[in-house]
């Protein structure tokens, strides 16, 4: 706070100081200091945050600041007011405070320079009783005479709520969470959340008596668990805030109205002023008084307890504000007690002043070996000072101490902390949930230093993080499940490289037990140590990076990690994209032209996170882009859509999984990989398929188990749909996944009008119906495709070919263009590097050559529910003349199959079985007519080598 501007001098601002004799001196107990703050009555007094401060408000219209270390006026007079000033509060920051009046205004001051932020707030229309800043400082509720209680924003001054009483108000209080409101009223005390203007949550009727003007005053516990209540019935109440449920018997001794009260802030005793002419303090626990009556010479209006609970201020009806010290009446109260030691450690922690408190707490521990508290206030203090396993044995004995009292109120403190042993069984849970999903090892980016997860865990159970997580945890009952996942996951988060391999990159045994950044900064090293620099510089401990967080040289290890990769992206905190051969300041295209995009281990790196950052070469982030995750830049989004084929839905949010089969090997038909089977291996989690890595297996083998599992395992035959050269593992599937870079075969869409269309056309058709019913239970009866020992079982419809002519070429010719005749196709052309024997009705040769259609179970037109996007929108309603869903679906089947399909070429072998001939073009054949959809019923598995 910067420098007040002083009182004028003149005599109502006169500083009077009467020093007292202390209480050893005396029985009496004695103020150490009164100051005369006002010439007329000092209504209400609030302290500062950090206590140093008061500010008063009186009779005479003002209010001032006032330091009480040196009992100078060092702000003031604030002059606004027409009447009595009644109500004052501070801010949390200090920069404000707000007063009340009998004039119903209500005025908000700037502390620093004496003056109203904005005109006096003038809604009520009698005496404001009351003010209360919320915890945030960014409302301020008034209750008043006229019956009402406003919530005021703090920095328009605008109205935000409005709540009508019916009765006068005369206290008004916000929870220490600044949810919910309390407010007194004539003899009860009303909860209320003022933040979405909800109804009232219930009525305390908590004081009696026939006062016209009953004055309830209402404080909250520092817990927000209790609620206190002082009024004119001479009685003060505690409350169970949940349920408004009394607790305790009342604290009496009081023999007129209370006009104040307090309480501290580490919720063990309250204070209260009282028209009898004292202050008195009370246990907040036994609800007994403590210490003698403060006694004054006139009616005391107003009290308050400094934050630190070193000081208590009460105001009285002759203007002068008295300084009282709480240590002196405890200890005239107690002695040097434990109770009073028990305070002054609270006060100590209070102003962080750690070994001190430690001292008191050790003094009591002395006094009252079997008290749970000197082990409390212990194991604050050893916390204070980061001696969290001193603190951690003070705890464990504190809860052994409960657990053996005899005293059930106690006793019943137990329920609120924790066991340690369940804590840490719990954190271990979270530990080792959160590292199923974590690579093997990782770089330590602080120390530089590679780790097992061993080394991880006891990293984590030697750190501060841990520490003050168990510290936390064991000081809270309810399940603090949530909590121990998010502080698990936030120190165990990891950071992820992708990059394109160079020479010489550091390996494990490279970098095994040295810390990398001691490694000389040269060629790869220097990638290695800015990736770990940059993944700390944004708040993560870990960071991975394959060259040298796998031990290459075993195999179990690298078919475990080539499996679990995807995973460990997908899981990551952020995923780091190193693009080395992008320069600094390059401009939007740079990232598609890179190297990187031309590999095969990149699309999963890239597809699997959920956050990722694009770095250029000089690790600056890619068109300067600072965002926190480069998958929300449309621009960079884009970039790589257009790049790589692959859209911006799945960029940003990709699903592993078999379905769109055809379109996810288009992803990769173009991507390269050093060893030619990793092309295969790092399309496994793409897929969402585990398959054991044989590094050393061909290239087509490693491809050919992949498809295999596909195919097998969701049935989807678009895995079919390629053109070039044939595998030695299936004759059906490519030799490279480069077979997949053609577009899947376009065939003409039939809309949703002419089917119906057509089905109406085959209705009455008794002949049509017939056949279409019989052909629909023979398809609808097929197997999904299979696959056994590389061989694949494949439901087709077959058309024998009748006529195979090759059309002339030239010598030297790689492929050769063959005209085709089949039972009921139109005339289809193949171009193939395979020599087909040729014949012709007149030449008829012993091979059989077949063009089949492979079955999809599509066609049935039945509805995959597990697909969101089919829908049977488009049909006919239930009801309609001659709808019949059975009936519907076969004559949809027809129409379906009369449609150009795209078709594979078998040749029969000796053994009975067929290999596919492969085609340097999508073969793409059509029924004659709608007739010879009728004569297909050549329907069966064919097994192909």
């Amino acid at each position: 706070m910067s420098r007040f501007r002083r009182g004028d001098g003149s005599k109502e601002a006169s500083l009077i100081v009467r020093r007292r004799s202390t209480p050893a001196q005396t029985t009496q107990l004695v103020p150490t200091h009164t100051i005369r703050v006002h010439t007329k009555t000092v209504r209400a007094v609030a302290f500062f945050k950090d206590g140093r401060w008061i500010v008063t408000a009186s009779k005479d219209r003002t209010l001032r600041i006032w330091n009480v270390e040196k009992r100078a006026c060092v702000g003031g007079p604030f002059e606004g007011h027409s009447d009595v000033v009644t109500s004052v509060t501070v801010s949390p920051d200090d920069r404000r405070i707000a007063s009340g009046g009998d004039d119903g205004a209500i005025i908000i001051w700037n502390v620093q320079s004496n003056q109203m932020l904005f005109k006096p707030l003038e809604k009520h229309m009698r005496r404001v009783s009351s003010v209360c800043f919320s915890p945030d400082g960014k409302r301020l509720a008034s209750g008043s005479w006229d019956e009402t209680v406003i919530i005021w924003d703090t920095e328009t001054g605008a109205v935000l709520s409005t709540l009508e009483c019916w009765s006068s108000v005369s206290c008004v209080a916000f929870s220490p969470d600044g949810l919910r409101l309390a407010y007194g009223l004539y003899r009860n005390i009303r909860i209320w959340s003022p933040a979405d203007n909800a109804e009232v949550q219930f009525d305390i009727k908590a004081h009696d008596n026939d006062w016209v003007y009953n004055s309830i005053q209402v404080v909250w516990s520092p817990d927000g668990q209790q609620l206190v209540s002082a009024s004119n019935d001479e009685t003060i109440k505690f409350w169970d805030s949940s349920n408004g449920s009394q607790i305790g018997q009342p604290c009496t001794g009081h023999t007129s109205s209370i006009r104040s009260l307090a309480i501290s802030s580490d919720g063990v005793f309250n204070a209260t002023a009282s028209d009898d002419y004292t202050v008195r303090l009370w246990d907040i626990k036994s609800h007994k008084q403590i210490a003698q009556p403060l006694k004054h010479t006139a009616r005391v209006f107003c009290v308050a307890i400094s934050p630190s609970g070193e000081l208590l201020v009460s105001g009285d009806d002759d203007g002068n504000v008295h300084l009282w010290s709480i240590g002196n009446i405890l200890s005239a109260a107690f002695g040097t007690g434990s109770s009073y030691l028990a305070h002054r450690s609270k006060v100590k922690l209070g102003q962080k002043l750690y070994a001190e408190a430690l001292s008191d707490a050790e003094k009591i521990i002395e006094l009252d070996p079997s008290s749970y508290l000197g082990y409390e206030l212990k194991h604050a203090a050893l916390h204070g000072l980061q001696r969290y396993d001193d603190a951690f044995k003070a705890f464990t004995i504190m809860l052994s101490k409960l657990d053996d009292t005899l005293d059930p109120q106690i006793r019943q403190l137990r329920q609120q902390y924790v066991n340690p042993s369940e804590v840490k069984d719990a954190i271990r849970r979270a530990i080792h949930a959160q590292l199923e999903n974590a690579p093997l090892r990782l770089i330590n980016t602080s120390t530089g230093r590679l780790c097992d997860r061993d080394a991880q865990i006891n990293a984590f159970t030697e750190s501060t993080e841990h520490k003050e997580l168990l510290h936390s945890l064991m000081m809270h009952a309810p399940d603090q499940t949530e909590s121990i996942k998010e502080a698990v996951a936030k120190y165990f988060s990891w950071v992820m490289l992708s990059h394109r391999w160079e020479r010489n990159e550091p390996l494990l045994h490279d970098i095994q037990g040295r810390d990398i950044y001691d490694l000389d900064p040269v060629g790869t090293v220097v990638k290695l140590q800015k990736f770990c620099e940059v993944a700390r510089d944004a708040g993560h401990r870990w960071a991975w990076s394959d060259t040298c967080c796998i031990n290459q040289n075993n195999n179990v290890e690298v078919q475990q990690s080539v499996n679990s990769m995807f995973v460990w992206y997908h899981y990551s905190a952020l995923t780091i994209v190193y693009l080395s051969d992008v320069p600094p300041s390059s401009e939007s295209g740079a990232l598609a032209s890179s190297i990187w995009n031309t590999r095969g281990w990149t699309v999963q790196e890239f597809l699997a996170p959920k956050v990722v950052l694009f770095y250029q070469a000089d690790w600056t982030p890619y068109l300067d882009d600072r965002s926190r995750n480069h998958k929300e830049s449309v621009g960079i989004m884009q970039e790589l859509e257009d790049a790589t084929g692959i859209n911006s839905s799945a960029l940003v949010d990709f699903h592993p999984g078999t379905r769109d089969a055809r379109e996810k090997l288009r992803w990769a038909s173009t991507r390269v990989t050093t060893l030619q089977e990793d092309i295969a291996y790092s399309l496994f989690w793409i897929f969402g398929v585990h398959l054991p890595v044989i590094y050393g297996e061909k290239r087509q083998n490693a491809l050919g188990r992949l498809l295999q599992e596909i195919i097998a395992h969701s049935g989807d035959i678009t895995a079919l749909d390629w053109v070039g050269q044939s595998s030695n593992f299936n004759s059906c599937l490519p030799a490279d996944i480069s077979s997949y870079k053609t577009p899947s075969c376009a065939l003409p869409s039939l809309s949703e009008r002419d089917m119906q269309n057509s089905v109406s056309s085959l209705r009455n058709n008794i002949f049509a119906v017939e056949s279409a019913s019989k052909l629909y239970t023979l398809l609808e009866n097929l197997s999904v495709p299979r696959f056994a020992n590389a061989r694949l079982q494949l439901p087709c419809i077959a058309f024998p070919l009748t006529e195979v002519r090759r059309r002339p070429g030239r010598d030297g010719d790689t492929c050769f263009i063959y005209d085709v005749k089949a039972d009921g196709l139109q005339d289809l052309l193949v171009i193939t590097e395979d020599k087909l024997v040729q014949f012709s009705p007149a030449r008829r040769t012993r091979r059989t050559f077949l063009l089949v259609r492979p079955w999809n179970r599509h066609d049935l037109g039945l509805i995959n529910f597990a697909d969101e996007t089919q829908s049977v929108e488009d049909w006919p309603e239930p009801g309609s003349p001659g709808y019949n869903e059975s009936t519907m679906r076969e004559l949809r089947l027809i129409v379906r199959l009369g449609q150009p399909f795209g078709g594979l070429l078998l040749a029969q072998q000796w053994g009975g079985e067929y290999k596919r001939i492969a085609s340097d073009n999508n073969i793409i054949a059509q029924v004659k007519d709608t007739a010879s959809v009728d004569d297909m019923m050549d329907i069966r598995m064919m097994e192909i080598l």
